[in-house]
Protein backbone atom coordinates (compact mmCIF):
# COMPACT_ATOMS: atom_id res chain seq x y z
CA UNK A 1 0.00 0.00 0.00
CA UNK A 2 0.84 3.38 -0.42
CA UNK A 3 0.48 4.82 3.38
CA UNK A 4 -1.09 7.92 4.70
CA UNK A 5 0.15 10.16 2.39
CA UNK A 6 0.43 14.40 2.74
CA UNK A 7 -2.96 14.31 4.53
CA UNK A 8 -1.70 11.99 7.44
CA UNK A 9 0.48 15.59 8.54
CA UNK A 10 -3.39 17.22 9.11
CA UNK A 11 -4.06 15.69 12.69
CA UNK A 12 -3.65 18.89 14.54
CA UNK A 13 -6.09 21.88 15.06
CA UNK A 14 -4.28 25.08 14.00
CA UNK A 15 -6.76 27.61 15.03
CA UNK A 16 -9.72 27.99 17.40
CA UNK A 17 -12.70 29.90 17.88
CA UNK A 18 -11.30 33.78 18.83
CA UNK A 19 -12.97 35.26 21.82
CA UNK A 20 -13.53 39.20 20.38
CA UNK A 21 -13.99 38.41 16.56
CA UNK A 22 -15.75 35.23 16.60
CA UNK A 23 -14.20 33.22 13.83
CA UNK A 24 -12.21 30.42 13.69
CA UNK A 25 -8.65 32.64 13.48
CA UNK A 26 -7.11 32.23 16.57
CA UNK A 27 -3.34 30.83 16.06
CA UNK A 28 -3.30 28.20 19.05
CA UNK A 29 0.71 28.13 19.11
CA UNK A 30 1.33 31.46 18.61
CA UNK A 31 -1.82 32.58 20.63
CA UNK A 32 -3.12 34.82 18.60
CA UNK A 33 -5.73 35.88 15.99
CA UNK A 34 -4.87 35.78 12.14
CA UNK A 35 -7.93 38.04 11.59
CA UNK A 36 -8.20 40.58 14.53
CA UNK A 37 -4.91 40.07 15.56
CA UNK A 38 -6.19 39.48 19.14
CA UNK A 39 -4.81 39.75 22.13
CA UNK A 40 -3.01 42.79 20.79
CA UNK A 41 -4.55 46.12 21.83
CA UNK A 42 -5.25 47.47 18.31
CA UNK A 43 -7.18 45.49 15.87
CA UNK A 44 -5.82 44.33 12.88
CA UNK A 45 -6.78 45.99 9.48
Amino acid sequence: GKGTGSFGKRRNKTHTLCVRCGRRSFHLQKSRCGSCGYPSARIRK
